[in-house]
C-alpha cells in the first residue's frame, strides 16, 4: 500500500456507512482498552462523559446517540474514530491529530493539555472538513448548515466546560504563576469556531479549483497540528527549582509572567477573574523586587 493510499484510509469517506451507535461503541471500546494515563484515552473519555450529560438533558451533542444525530456531529465523530482506528493498526493519522497520538504517553504532559489538544484538532480541522463534506452530500451551501454548526458549537462548549472543570487543577493546587494556567488560557474555543466557519466557507468557495482547495486543506491540517503541538508542551517545574518529571532543567522565572490578551488578564481554569486579580495584586511587590534585581 502506498503512502497516499495509507493516508486515505486514515480519513473517513464522506459516504461512510457507520452509524452513530457504531461510532460511539467503537470509541467507548477504544477508551476502555487504554490505560488511564494515555492522552488519547483522556480526550475520548472526556468526550463520552460530556455526551452522556447532553443525552441526559435531551440534546444531541458530540459523538451523538442513535436519536437526533446531526449530519455534522456524525461526520465529526467519524473522523476522530478513523484517526483512532488508523493509529491502532500503525497507519498515519492526519497532521492535526499527530501531536496527540505521538505524545500520548509523555509523562510531563498534563491531562488538561491532552484534552485541549484533541478539542483543537476537532474544531480546527475536522469540523471544517465536516462542513464541506456535509454540503457536498446534501447539495447545499454552508449557510444552510449554519444553525447545525451553532448547535454543534454549543455541544463543543459543553465539552470544553467539562474538560476545564474535571481536568484542570483547582485554585487550591494551581499556583497563579503556574505555566499550565497560561498555556491552557491562550487557546479559545470561540476563536477556533470562528476560524473553522471561515475556513469551511473558503474551502467550499474553492471547490472549483481542486488543487488549490487540496493545498489549503493540507495547510489547515498542518497549522492545526502545530497549535496542538504547542498545547502539548510539557510545563516547566516550580519557580527557581529543577523541574519535575518531564521537565528540562532550571526554569527562568521570567517564563511565568502573567499573560494578558487584548489588555485583559487571563485567569487560570477554575479561578474566578476577581480572585485572580486579587492574588496578582498581592504578588506585585515580588515582581518589582525581581525586576530590580535582574535589571529587567
Amino acid at each position: 500500500m502506498t503512502t497516499t493510499q495509507q493516508r486515505a484510509t486514515a480519513v473517513p469517506s464522506a459516504r461512510g456507512t457507520r452509524g452513530p451507535a457504531a461510532v460511539r461503541s467503537r470509541l467507548r471500546a477504544a477508551a476502555g482498552a487504554l490505560p488511564d494515563g494515555d492522552g488519547v484515552a483522556v480526550f475520548t473519555r472526556a468526550c463520552l462523559a460530556a455526551t452522556r450529560q447532553t443525552d441526559a438533558a435531551g440534546h444531541a451533542g458530540l459523538f451523538p446517540g442513535v436519536a437526533g444525530a446531526g449530519e455534522l456531529e456524525l461526520r465529526l465523530a467519524r473522523r476522530y474514530a478513523a484517526a483512532v482506528d488508523a493509529a491502532a493498526v500503525g497507519l498515519p493519522v492526519p497532521a492535526c491529530w499527530r501531536p496527540l497520538f505521538q505524545l500520548r504517553h509523555h509523562p510531563g504532559v498534563r491531562p488538561l493539555q491532552f484534552a485541549l489538544a484533541g478539542l483543537n484538532a476537532q474544531v480546527g480541522h475536522d469540523l471544517v472538513l465536516a462542513v464541506v463534506d456535509a454540503c457536498q452530500a446534501l447539495g447545499c451551501e454552508p449557510a444552510r448548515l449554519e444553525s447545525d454548526f451553532d448547535r454543534l458549537g454549543a455541544a463543543l462548549t459543553g465539552l470544553e466546560e467539562h474538560i476545564r472543570e474535571h481536568l484542570a487543577p483547582g485554585p487550591e493546587t494551581l499556583d497563579v504563576t503556574d505555566p499550565l494556567a497560561h498555556l491552557a488560557g491562550v487557546w479559545s474555543l470561540e476563536r477556533a469556531r470562528e476560524g473553522a466557519w471561515a475556513a469551511a466557507r473558503m474551502l467550499w468557495g474553492a471547490r472549483r479549483a481542486p488543487e488549490f482547495a487540496r493545498e489549503c486543506a493540507e495547510r489547515l491540517d498542518a497549522g492545526t497540528g502545530l497549535v496542538g503541538r504547542c498545547l502539548l508542551t510539557p510545563p516547566p517545574g516550580p519557580l527557581g527549582r529543577r523541574s519535575g518529571r518531564g521537565g528540562s532543567g532550571w526554569v527562568p522565572e521570567s517564563v511565568t509572567t502573567p499573560l494578558t490578551l487584548a489588555g485583559e488578564v487571563v485567569s487560570p481554569p477554575g479561578v474566578p477573574p476577581a480572585r485572580w486579580r486579587r492574588r496578582r495584586r498581592r504578588g506585585r511587590g515580588w515582581w518589582r523586587r525581581w525586576h530590580r534585581r535582574s535589571g529587567a
